[in-house]
């Protein structure tokens, strides 16, 4: 018969151990990031088990594995941590919005003129918030988000997300971007067809942008051969700005580059071009700290105005 579980166990110093572990794999990592000595972490993690009645992580020669019991548990303790970071910037938000952390996943299009815009003119407002960015894959946000790594995600949504919530989405059609002097860059819009006849720059088939023109191009059976295959987009825009072929892109992400006249950005008419959506996502259920909802009102307002 299974004992009943301590819940006495379950208090702040072990599941921050128990949270290090997780993250870096190996309780010696933990204990240097956390200052502490191994045997600390070590005794802290035994606690938990003993206190569960339950392994919390498979025992491996290259480190420590979460398994199925470690894996609730770490769901309930990052929901704590972000509790107490929550509190404690509501507190300070008592005095004003003089402090915090906002950290914000984002794929490389927003990340690359649009965000850091977004954040030095939120920053004048609020001097003392202090940010992360992380740009990454789209696959990588929802999983970040759970997890409790980063508060706020910028991606292209295909399909819903467990427990992720949308707080905006917006459209992001693909352009055909290219440098002033092109054959084409008088035209007002372009169609798949006109443009894979010219050199282009592509992304990896990994990005949802490559995938929605794979997709026009079978429906409509055409070919296209990529005069630069590249798995970054401020690149695939130099490359178009140079005058070495025709680039795909959001307007975000090319914005600086339509202001400054170095390049020019066609709508496509193609059905697939137009069906691209970003999201702005949070965790669901979980109480954002002031100042990414401060953060988050000031993005979706720059939306707005977008729209």
């Amino acid at each position: 018969m299974s004992r009943k579980i301590d819940h006495r166990a379950l208090q702040e110093t072990a599941l921050r151990h128990f949270l290090e572990v997780t993250q870096t794999g190996s309780v010696t990592a933990a204990a240097e990031r956390l200052h502490v000595a191994p045997s600390a972490v070590s005794r802290s993690i035994a606690r938990l088990e003993h206190a569960l009645d339950t392994l919390l992580f498979e025992r491996r020669a290259r480190g420590m594995k979460l398994n199925s019991a470690g894996e609730l548990l770490a769901v309930h303790a990052r929901r704590v941590w972000q509790d107490i970071e929550r509190v404690v910037t509501d507190i300070e938000s008592l005095r004003g919005l003089r402090s915090g952390i906002v950290r914000v996943a984002s794929t490389e299009g927003f990340a690359s003129e649009f965000l850091p815009q977004l954040i030095a003119d939120f920053q004048r407002e609020y001097q003392g918030i202090r940010f992360v960015l992380e740009v990454c894959d789209q696959a990588q946000i929802p999983p970040l988000l759970r997890h409790g790594d980063m508060d706020i995600g910028l991606t292209f949504g295909t399909s819903s997300e467990r427990d992720i919530q949308v707080e905006r989405r917006h459209a992001a059609p693909i352009l055909a971007v290219m440098a002033p002097d092109h054959p084409l860059a008088s035209r007002r819009q372009l169609s798949l067809a006109q443009i894979v006849g010219y050199p282009l720059t592509l992304p990896s088939p990994a990005s949802t942008l490559r995938q929605l023109f794979d997709i026009s191009c079978g429906r409509q059976g055409l070919t296209a051969d990529a005069a630069l295959l590249v798995n970054r987009l401020d690149p695939a825009l130099a490359f178009a700005e140079a005058g070495g072929g025709i680039a795909l892109s959001g307007e975000l992400a090319v914005r600086s580059r339509l202001k400054a006249g170095s390049v020019v950005a066609i709508a496509l008419r193609d059905r697939e071009m137009n069906e691209r959506h970003f999201e702005v996502q949070t965790l669901a259920g979980r109480t954002l700290p002031s100042a990414c909802r401060a953060f988050l009102g000031h993005l979706q307002e720059v939306l707005q105005q977008d729209a």
